[in-house]
């Protein structure tokens, strides 16, 4: 995997910083190159804080992680119109880190605040999934040790294959087009969430991004918003329907807008094939875990309905590592949790750093099973 480093390394602290990435990249048989290509994999993106600047990634298959720093907790004030959820270093970090993220289009932010006192720097990872954790405190920024941590968190996201691309055949059965008993399961669903205050509006990344680079993110990944949370109900043997990307969950109703069939994985171009009426004229992207519940769905006919949300039942089984999302290497090791479940079709997996999971023979069932049992905050580490 080849890797290398854009923007500028305002302080010497940073400079240190970059020279640490750089060494325990190398160690572990990266590639560092000086200049971005097309088939770049990694680029750490070097950012002003107050004012981040995103990378233009040139394919979708390039990972970015954006470093910043600031010299107090305090000195950041960038989020002054939206709040994400507590995360597991607090809310005030995830408050002012989470926008930079998104200014910065990034996949992982690397955010580094001077302490209180003038002691340390500590470092925070901040992901899209609206999670923030630190490095251990115990951990001495610029050993040995320190860097493997880091290397180790971030190991996962560098070497992750994403599968988001999505062909839209315009074949779905007329009498589909209004959707089915399904359909309304999954509105149905929707609202039992947003009841539970289990479901964050998307965010509005519009808002936050120039009209260019926002353009730009369209044209990557056409993405309506950042939304989180997914659920999908079988249709029959090989066919699913699913919730779309960047949609109001609470209120799902159009087919080929707000829910999609999902018809097929091409996995010899790793593309998600969906069947759509024809007469929409721009249908919107199905949620990015597609690949996940093709997986369990393949695997387990006797699986009828799955929910992913963004929150925790304790005592759970957690993956391994926190993959992204959309990822091939986040589906397998679902999947692979739920091949391990006493009964695959009732099964809860816990995914690291960013929530559950969960299978069952219906979206109304799963609810039944999670009913009093769910917590809104997932453990960060």
């Amino acid at each position: 995997m080849n890797f290398c480093f854009v923007g500028e390394m305002a302080s010497d602290a940073m400079q240190r910083f970059a020279a640490g990435l750089r060494e325990v990249m190398l160690r572990h048989g990266h590639s560092f190159v000086p200049q971005p290509t097309d088939d770049i994999q990694l680029v750490f993106n070097f950012t002003d804080a107050r004012r981040p600047r995103p990378f233009r990634r040139r394919a979708k298959a390039t990972f970015v992680i954006s470093v910043t720093e600031a010299s107090d907790r305090q000195e950041v004030d960038v989020a002054k119109s939206w709040a994400p959820g507590a995360g597991g270093a607090g809310p005030d970090i995830l408050k002012q880190a989470y926008p930079i993220l998104i200014r910065a289009v990034s996949n992982l932010l690397l955010y580094r605040v001077w302490e209180p006192g003038g002691s340390c720097w500590q470092t925070y990872f901040v992901t899209l999934e609206q999670g923030a954790f630190p490095v251990p405190a115990e951990l001495q920024e610029g050993t040995e040790e320190f860097f493997e941590y880091v290397y180790r968190r971030i190991e996962p996201l560098a070497t992750s294959q994403l599968i988001i691309d999505n062909e839209f055949i315009p074949d779905l059965e007329p009498e589909l087009w209004e959707g089915d008993e399904h359909t309304e399961e999954i509105y149905w669903a929707g609202q039992r969430l947003a009841a539970m205050d289990l479901l964050p509006a998307p965010f509005p990344i519009q808002e936050l991004l120039s009209p260019t680079e926002y353009r730009h993110v369209q044209h990557l990944y056409n993405l309506g918003g950042l939304s989180y949370g997914n659920m999908s109900v079988r249709h029959d043997e090989k066919r699913f329907w699913m919730s779309a990307s960047g949609v109001d969950k609470s209120n799902m109703r159009k087919v080929g807008e707000e829910i999609l069939m999902v018809k097929d994985f091409d996995s010899a171009r790793g593309v998600i094939l969906l069947s759509v009426p024809p007469l929409v004229e721009k249908p919107r992207r199905v949620s990015v875990d597609a690949i996940e519940h093709w997986m369990i769905y393949h695997e387990h006919p006797s699986v009828g309905a799955i929910l992913h949300i963004h929150a925790w039942i304790p005592g759970i089984e957690a993956t391994e590592f926190n993959f992204p999302c959309g990822t091939r290497q986040l589906a397998m090791a679902v999947a692979e949790k739920v091949r391990q479940a006493p009964d695959p079709s009732r099964a809860i997996v816990g995914l690291k750093n960013h929530g559950m999971t969960i299978t069952g023979h219906s979206l109304r069932e799963i609810f039944e099973r999670i009913e009093g049992k769910v917590v809104r905050q997932v453990p960060m580490s």
